[in-house]
């Protein structure tokens, strides 16, 4: 049985938190304790889900773990997973990967050093919509694929970010946008601004991209008083339009409308339940982190791309 642990039970961690312990009652890991650098939110946490809190995630690394999600700060991502993943220890940080394009290197580079299992928490990749979409595309049901526009937007959520708009939550779909063309991301053009963050802290943007045969749209902010999180596919056979949050998927095309069959279930607990296999079988994640960091390349260039005006070209 995996011992596993979490650092950073704010907004997201609290989830891995609680997904663990669901697994831990049914006998598939031991949640060995869970680390905030908020002690009183670490054994509130740690109370609910019947485990051990740590205020200093050194601490927990100690403790020799299996495997660990990193939910920090993005700006802390680097350091917190150097820590695990030098203890030996398998880890899955939140997306972005890291802040930086050298510190997603330094996590990669670390995890092959230490043959430990890397996997980036790209949340919606495990999303059943998202999934069943895939295998409707590879099938040939909407043909080739000429657009995929996705929409994420609602209001701004009571957290602490250290990120703009496009690294919290255009990353998402940049990542998804690139798995259902099935290919990295060419060129990238975008347009932000901020209405109620500082400078620099973009909190809408538009972002185009550019793929060798069709676009990507993506459209999101902290703006929009309610959320909305949905994509559109159109291919020379169809259209799809895919809602994430209620898993739900419809077809169209000349002749007819049709809903897709889903077998609607928790993206987490899809996404924990993958990590834990891959690093019991020692397999390579769905999200390693090569794909990780190309999410964070294109979504850093589209940062650049609305501060210049210039479309941007991807290289690896």
């Amino acid at each position: 049985m995996l011992r596993v642990g979490v650092v950073g039970v704010g907004m997201m961690g609290q989830h891995h938190a609680r997904v663990y312990s669901e697994l831990a009652r049914e006998g598939k890991v031991e949640l060995v304790g869970v680390a905030d650098a908020d002690f009183e939110r670490a054994k509130e946490i740690a109370r609910r889900f019947d485990t051990i809190p740590y205020a200093d995630y050194r601490e927990l690394a100690k403790e020799k773990l299996d495997a660990v999600s990193v939910a920090v700060p993005t700006s802390l991502h680097r350091d917190v997973a150097l820590e695990f993943i030098n203890e030996g220890t398998s880890v899955l940080v939140e997306k972005p990967i890291a802040d930086t394009i050298e510190n997603a290197k330094a996590i990669i580079t670390a995890a092959e050093e230490a043959g430990v299992t890397l996997m980036v928490g790209h949340i919606e990749r495990f999303n059943p919509a998202v999934l069943r979409l895939k295998e409707l595309i590879s099938g040939g049901e909407l043909g080739e694929m000429v657009t995929i526009s996705a929409k994420r937007v609602g209001p701004m959520a009571a957290r602490i970010r250290d990120v703009g708009i496009i690294i919290d939550l255009g990353v998402h779909d940049i990542d998804v946008i690139s798995y259902l063309f099935s290919e990295p991301v060419r060129t990238v053009y975008a347009r932000a601004g901020n209405v109620v963050h500082p400078a620099g802290v973009e909190d809408h943007a538009l972002i185009t991209l550019g793929f060798e045969e069709g676009t990507g749209i993506v459209e999101t902010n902290w703006l929009t008083p309610h959320k909305t999180r949905t994509l559109t596919v159109v291919g020379t056979a169809g259209i799809a339009y895919l809602d994430y949050i209620d898993q739900t998927l419809r077809l169209y095309n000349s002749d007819w409308v049709k809903e897709a069959k889903i077998q609607r279930r928790e993206p987490l607990r899809n996404e924990l339940e993958h990590f834990i296999e891959c690093v019991e079988k020692r397999e390579k994640p769905i999200v390693d982190g090569e794909a990780g960091l190309h999410a964070l390349r294109v979504a850093l260039l589209a940062q650049e791309s609305a501060r210049t005006g210039e479309v941007m070209g991807v290289k690896a």
